[in-house]
């Protein structure tokens, strides 16, 4: 968002509403709607956003 001057502001007025920018806030899991507007927002892939990580305890 800092790379591409997008604010909280920005996102709210293109319809991420404040529940979910909470929940982006707190790292919790986001629908792949959200994804596809933040992507559309942030001119970008979800590739760019999303990081998968191995929770798996050995």
């Amino acid at each position: 968002m800092d790379e591409k001057g997008i604010t909280q502001y920005k996102l709210l007025k293109s319809g991420i509403d404040n529940k979910t920018l909470d929940t982006l806030k707190k790292n919790n899991n986001i629908t792949l709607l959200t994804l596809e507007k933040l992507c559309n927002i942030l001119d970008c892939t979800p590739n760019d956003i999303v990081r998968f990580t191995d929770n798996k305890k050995a």
